[in-house]
């Protein structure tokens, strides 16, 4: 059993006593420089810091820990962006008992005045600021708990870039201490420096074009070159693809990876696996991704069917380019767990075959779309039709 310790900023003398005697009589602490040097020293007691990186070095560094009693040190609430969920995951929830302090998300909504319920929190722990664009949204409120002193401006410098710099955005750092500061300002003014432990708090002003999470963005928000699946079509593969929280995409012949990106957006806990041949469009889609706040999705430089053996296993998969090829939509197909959902697109008579094919022995749903627009004819206005694509949605062992 690892029993893990959450510490406030008011450090070991803000500890409860029962608390304290827990750590002083553990075999065993870990933690963090910081949090590991705040505890007086004990004979005989074993101290370790945190492997570098973590996830490599954790496996290890528990094994040589079996049958000792152990305590972990962490910041705050430890299931907030903290170690206990990374040691829940390496050894089990059973194997894991967390005893809390106040977590600096409560403790900055105390500071700012901010229901629960009026803001979303976005961590950036070791992670891209990125992610905080998916949360951008004119008159949105957002904490975004910090990875360090950089973040602060990190995050600013973001705001700015993307329209948002008349945001105001206050800098509360070491929270529950009594060093606490907090400082406020426009994100265009914002400049450090900053206390290495400090959560950023947004009130965003800026405009609304990336705002909905709801399928079919406007195309123009891509970066592409032709190939991308348009606005109507996107919204009407996401649509039949049905993003799950906690489900995993296979985004096939990826294009810009405008499908893969939106079904990131549905939920922070859906996850994308883009798979795309050519090496100019995979930078691409990275770039797309950060510039849409999902910056966690992966891309896969390959062609399918042989690109696709080693990954994770999925719960939907779209299909946007390729599907004539040998082998590709049987790998899918074999791939794709009970219930998860295909959908196809083709624009060719050649994929038109296969689709037809895959309707006739799978059933499902074939749909043909075409989109016109308006557009000028002259000094008059007349529709302009897009290219007829068409749809093969399947859910299998439906």
């Amino acid at each position: 059993m690892i029993i893990v310790v959450g510490i406030g900023a008011d450090g070991w003398d803000g500890l409860p006593g029962p608390v304290r005697e827990q750590v002083e009589r553990a075999a065993v602490v870990l933690g963090g420089r910081r949090q590991v040097d705040l505890v007086p020293a004990i004979q005989g007691q074993r101290r370790e810091t945190w492997p570098s990186p973590l996830r490599k070095g954790l496996a290890a560094l528990l094994a040589t820990l079996e049958g000792q009693d152990v305590v972990a040190l962490a910041s705050g609430d430890p299931l907030v962006s903290g170690i206990a969920t990374t040691l829940i995951d390496a050894v089990g929830a059973d194997q894991v008992k967390v005893i809390p302090a106040v977590s600096s998300v409560a403790l900055a909504r105390a500071a700012m005045g901010w229901p629960a319920e009026s803001h979303a929190t976005v961590s950036v722990v070791g992670r891209d600021v990125s992610l905080v664009r998916r949360e951008l949204a004119p008159g949105r409120r957002i904490l975004v708990l910090s990875s360090d002193e950089t973040t602060p401006d990190a995050v600013a410098d973001l705001l700015c870039r993307d329209g948002y710099g008349d945001s105001i955005v206050t800098v509360l750092g070491d929270l529950g201490s009594p060093d606490e500061t907090s400082s406020t300002s426009a994100a265009t003014e914002r400049r450090g420096p900053y206390s290495r432990l400090n959560i950023v708090a947004i009130e965003a002003t800026g405009p609304a074009a990336y705002a909905s999470w709801t399928a079919g963005l406007p195309d123009e928000v891509f970066e592409h070159d032709g190939q991308l699946t348009k606005r109507d079509l996107r919204a009407s593969a996401l649509a039949r693809l049905a993003p799950v929280p906690g489900e995993h995409l296979w985004d096939v012949g990826a294009g810009a990876g405008s499908i893969g990106i939106e079904w990131m957006r549905a939920h922070p806990t859906c996850t994308t696996t883009a798979v795309e041949a050519d090496p100019e469009r995979t930078e691409r889609i990275g770039r797309n991704a950060a510039r849409l706040g999902v910056p966690g999705l992966e891309v896969v430089e390959g062609r399918a069917p042989e690109a696709l053996a080693a990954l994770r296993t999925p719960d939907a998969i779209f299909v946007g380019g390729g599907a004539s090829r040998p082998g590709v939509i049987e790998t899918c197909l074999d791939a794709l767990r009970a219930q998860g959902r295909i959908v196809v697109h083709g624009v060719t008579l050649e994929t038109e075959q296969v689709l037809a094919r895959l309707y006739e022995e799978h059933g499902g749903e074939l749909t043909r779309i075409s989109v016109e627009s308006a557009g000028p004819v002259g000094t008059f206005t007349g529709w302009t039709p897009g290219r007829a694509v068409t749809q093969w949605a399947y859910a299998k062992g439906s």
